[in-house]
């Protein structure tokens, strides 16, 4: 049997705690930030994490990133 792929885009995005729950960057923080109040994008600031129902898809995508 072949080897499982892992979805290259979820790579990039997502990353597992170590009780295995899935953080990501939030959004809305990667361009135009002149309109944004200073307030909203400090908000922004580090990482969240996923809800459960994403989580589970992230898990389907990223098979070799179970910890």
């Amino acid at each position: 049997m072949p080897k499982m792929k892992s979805h290259s885009g979820a790579k990039k995005r997502f990353r597992f705690t170590s009780t295995g729950r899935v953080k990501s960057k939030h959004s809305h923080k990667n361009h135009i930030l002149t309109k944004k109040k200073s307030d909203r994008i400090r908000k922004l600031k580090g990482t969240m994490c996923v809800s459960e129902p994403d989580q589970v898809r992230i898990h389907i995508m990223l098979p070799n990133g179970r910890p």
